[in-house]
Parts: C-alpha cells; sequence; structure tokens
C-alpha cells in the first residue's frame, strides 16, 4: 500500500486523450474568440453589448450551414413536379431562411449597402417564418460600426464546415462562457461552468424523460443533457423535453437561441419561480437540474407559505432563499425523479429552521449524493460550492438510508490564476464512483477505468478516506444532520500535508456570515417578542 501512488498525484496525472478533431476545434475556439475580443477592444462597446450580437452572427451561420445541407438534400430528392418549400425543411428538422435572411448572402452583400440593417432584417425574417424564435433574436447591430460588423461577418465565416459533430454548438458555447468570464458576476448569471453542468448531466443521466431548470440562464444544463443522450446514441429531440424558467428576459432569449443552435427546442418561460409555476411542475418531472442564485434574500414568504405542494417541508425564518430552491427541485420531481443542482456551501451546514427543513429532507431518504467543489469554479465567486443530488426512486433500493459523499475540491485543472475547471477525465472518473456506488456500470468514454480501477480494484464500491464516504441517516443525525462531506470523508495523510489554508480560512468565513446573519434575524425576533410582551403588560 505504501507504494500506491497518491489520491492527489492520480488527480494531477489525468491527461485528456482527446482525438486531433477535438484538439483542432478547441483551437479553432481559441483563435476565434481571440480576434473577436480584439474587434471588441478596439470598438466602444462593453462585453455585454458585444456579445448579443456576435452571438447571434454564430447562430446566422450554423442556420445557413444546416439549411444548405438540407437543400442538397432536397434537391436530391426532389422529382421536379413540385417546388421544395418550408415544410420539407421543416419535416427535415431545421430551421427555414428566406434567401435575404441566409448568412451566405449577407456575407456577399457589397460592403456599401447597410449591413446592420440587412442583418437586423434577416432576424426578422428568420422569426416571421420560425414561431419558436419570435422576439428571441438579436436586432440590434446598429450599435457596432460597419467595419466592426464588416470585420466580424469574415471571421464568423472563416468556421469550415467540415468538422465534424456539433462544431457550432461547441463554439457558440465556448463563446458564451468566454463573455461570462469576461462580465465578471454578470456572466455567472447567464452561464454555468461547463465542466460543472456535465459532472450533474452524467450523475443524473437524464436518458429519457422531461427536464426542468427553474433557474435556467442561457440553458447550458438542457445542452449537456442532450449531449449525454446522444453520447449513449440517441436522439436527444426524441428522448428529452425541455422546460425552462429564467427571470430575465434577454436571457431567455439567450437560451432560446443556445438552444436552436444546438438543433434542440424547448419551452422557456419569463418567470420569478419563488412565485410563478408556469409550467405546473409538482411531481410532474423525470430531472430537475439548475444553478440558483445563492443565498438571495427578501423574497416575500408571505406570498408562499401557504403553498404545501411546493414548499412541503416549511418556510426557513432566515431571510435566504437556499431552502426556497431546494424545495422547488424536491417538489418538482415525480416518484422516480432525480434532481442535481448548485447550492452554496452554507447551506449543507445552515442551523436553526434551515436544519430542520435539512432533516426532514434527509429523512424522507431522496438525498443520494453530496459533492464538493473547490474554490474559483465560477465567475460570480471565488468561493466553493456544494453539488447535490436528489433522488425519489432510491427510496425502494438498498441505498434509502444512505448518502453518498465525496469530495472533489482537490480535483481541477487550474484554466488561468483565477479559474479552474474539471477535465472531461475527471468528470467521468467522478461519476464513476457514484455508479460504483448505485451498483450501475461504469463507463469509459474518456479512458479512465484504469484509474478508477486503481481506485477501486475489485470494481466495487468501496469508502476512500479524503475521497468519498458512505454514511447512513444515524451517521448523518449524530452530525446534526450536516450534508457538508467534509464532515464525512476525512483527509488522506497527503491531502493534510497539502492542507489549503486560504481556501479553507475562505469556508470558515462564509460560515460566518451565515452564522451572523441567524443570529442578527435570532436578535430582531427576540426584540419584536420582548416588545409584543411590553405591549401586553401595560
Amino acid at each position: 500500500m505504501e507504494n500506491q501512488p497518491s489520491l492527489f498525484d492520480s488527480f494531477t496525472e489525468l491527461k485528456a486523450q482527446e482525438p486531433k478533431a477535438k484538439n483542432n476545434l478547441a483551437d479553432l475556439e481559441k483563435k476565434l474568440w481571440s480576434l473577436a475580443d480584439q474587434l471588441r477592444a478596439n470598438s466602444n462597446l462593453k462585453s455585454a453589448e458585444y456579445s448579443i450580437p456576435v452571438l447571434g452572427l454564430i447562430f446566422l451561420k450554423y442556420a445557413d450551414y444546416k439549411f444548405s445541407k438540407v437543400e442538397k438534400e432536397l434537391a436530391g430528392k426532389t422529382s421536379g413536379r413540385r417546388q421544395i418549400g418550408k415544410t420539407d425543411y421543416q419535416a427535415s428538422g431545421v430551421l427555414y431562411l428566406p434567401t435575404e435572411a441566409r448568412f451566405s448572402k449577407l456575407i456577399e452583400l457589397p460592403e456599401d449597402r447597410d449591413i446592420a440593417l440587412a442583418i437586423n432584417q434577416a432576424m426578422k425574417l428568420i422569426e416571421a417564418e420560425n414561431e419558436d424564435l419570435k422576439g428571441v433574436l438579436p436586432q440590434n447591430y446598429a450599435i457596432l460600426e460597419k467595419s466592426t460588423i464588416l470585420e466580424l461577418l469574415k471571421l464568423i465565416n472563416s468556421i469550415p464546415t467540415d468538422i465534424e459533430g456539433d462544431a457550432f454548438g461547441k463554439i457558440y458555447e465556448y463563446f458564451l462562457g468566454s463573455f461570462a468570464m469576461s462580465e465578471g458576476q454578470k456572466g455567472g448569471e447567464f452561464f454555468t461552468p461547463t465542466s460543472i453542468v456535465k459532472l450533474i448531466v452524467e450523475i443524473i443521466e437524464p436518458f429519457h424523460g422531461k427536464i426542468l431548470d427553474p433557474a435556467c440562464g442561457s440553458g447550458g444544463m438542457f445542452v449537456q443533457s442532450a449531449n449525454f443522450v446522444e453520447n449513449h446514441k440517441k436522439d436527444p429531440n426524441a428522448e428529452i423535453s425541455i422546460y425552462g424558467q429564467e427571470k430575465v428576459g434577454e436571457t431567455v432569449r439567450l437560451c432560446k437561441m443556445n438552444l436552436a443552435v444546438h438543433g434542440l427546442s424547448g419551452d422557456v418561460k419569463e418567470a420569478i419561480s419563488y412565485y410563478d409555476d408556469p409550467h405546473k411542475a409538482v411531481g410532474e418531472f423525470d430531472f430537475v437540474m439548475a444553478n440558483p442564485p445563492f443565498n438571495v434574500n427578501s423574497v416575500d414568504k408571505t406570498k408562499l407559505k401557504d403553498d404545501s405542494k411546493r414548499f412541503p417541508l416549511g418556510m426557513p425564518s432566515v431571510d435566504n432563499a437556499n431552502y426556497l430552491w431546494i424545495q422547488i427541485f424536491y417538489s418538482a420531481l415525480n416518484e422516480r425523479g432525480r434532481a442535481g443542482f448548485v447550492m452554496a456551501n452554507s447551506a449543507s451546514d445552515a442551523r436553526s429552521s434551515e436544519a430542520t427543513l435539512r432533516q426532514k429532507l434527509v429523512e424522507s431518504g431522496v438525498v443520494d449524493v453530496m459533492v464538493s467543489v473547490g474554490s474559483n469554479f465560477f465567475y460570480t465567486v471565488t468561493l466553493p460550492c456544494t453539488l447535490w443530488f436528489l433522488d425519489k426512486g432510491k427510496r425502494d433500493t438498498a441505498r434509502k438510508d444512505k448518502v453518498l459523499f465525496i469530495d472533489a475540491r482537490a480535483i481541477y485543472k487550474q484554466i488561468d490564476r483565477a479559474h479552474r475547471e474539471f477535465t472531461d477525465e475527471q468528470v467521468e472518473f467522478l461519476a464513476n464512483i457514484v455508479r460504483l456506488y448505485r451498483g450501475e456500470e461504469i463507463e469509459n468514454q474518456q479512458n479512465t477505468k484504469e484509474m478508477l480501477i486503481d481506485k477501486f480494484p475489485s470494481n466495487v464500491y468501496v469508502d476512500i478516506a479524503g475521497l468519498c464516504k458512505v454514511a447512513t441517516i444515524d451517521e448523518i443525525a449524530a452530525q446534526g444532520w450536516s450534508l457538508n462531506p467534509g464532515r464525512y470523508v476525512g483527509v488522506t495523510e497527503k491531502s493534510a500535508e497539502d492542507f489549503d489554508f486560504k481556501a479553507r480560512l475562505t469556508e470558515l468565513n462564509e460560515e460566518l456570515e451565515s452564522l451572523n446573519l441567524e443570529a442578527h434575524e435570532l436578535e430582531t425576533q427576540i426584540a419584536d417578542n420582548i416588545g409584543k410582551l411590553l405591549e401586553q403588560m401595560e
């Protein structure tokens, strides 16, 4: 055992074994982004103003590419007796494009034309012909200088059409993430880092059914769910149905455009999820995925307290919406449904009324997996977070009184000084730990089988100090109903040596802020009660 490589060493030695086409696409994404960002730097626009028009042009190029492919196919099938029309294209699963709306026509326009007006008109024509996109596409190209538009058209036109796979979708996703990173706090409101989304999807395994994201942002959860289905040789449009909610109208439009550029469609509504339930979600969904805003205050709980169907565990007394979100996700699941969502670390250990709500959730037998994620994965906050996984179907299995805790804080790839991510290999490794725990077949699309066998030699789940631990409900009760993986997993000798003081101090500070908030709430409540007593005594 002493000669066995440490857990930390194994993680850092994970190497991506990607096919050449994937590397070529990654190089292309970086090159395109670099050039697009240079154009923005030389304009007078902020990233938030520039992002939507650029994403719109990628969408136009994608739509034209798909349309051209089907156009050739239909031309080979026609008998000449009837004209090919809009319904033929729609039956083939592509957006119908009038001639004036095609990217290939826009790129050929003479430079003395009003290019911004022509693009705006193209977007209007596409919306008129495709009901799902009505009111979605950007039509504000006049804010860009003509020279910038011309350069952008040339740049987007340089995307080759012979790259295998979902090239346009991946480029669109790369640009979304890059814009989110450059916009910081605002970017994090519409974009969840892709590697986090991939891990959520791999663990809840949305093979077939209805998917809800009540804080859907730009739709990354839906896109990765579709990728998961495709990776298992199925058609996502036939296997999954997409439902989303988002409070910001511009973000709803961004989501619908993202779905379209990935060849998907869905029912995405503008709504404030605390108060609105446009999909009548209670008990209806096979899968729920979300990255809600953390620690939101000032939600009007008087509007919610009588809704026992959406909030079956009750109202938290503290001014914090974390446990409102958790109940929205929980109540939307059907009897076999699974949920995966991102949550502030403080929610795993929150005291007072939130601890009571958490106890009810654990005792219901639906909490399946908890994963600690390290700091610097998100663009909005540097704080670490926790991924929660619920599974109503596990109540009928041997796992009904157990929860799997995984500490993944030492697992990451450093992107730059301020940002980290999971590699595809790391995502598969972590998801395979869950599969072993559930008694499912492991996956090896990213060639991680050897690493998994190194940690689990019998191909059977076992607890590993510093990485994973299965705890019983009795053990969780003994820890004050905490769902913090660090309380159960423990540490390896190596990880104890490599203790990250800054990261731990950040976590403790977050916990202190949460406790201070609760103390303030209690002080206010006590003062109110004393005031009422004094009034009664007069």
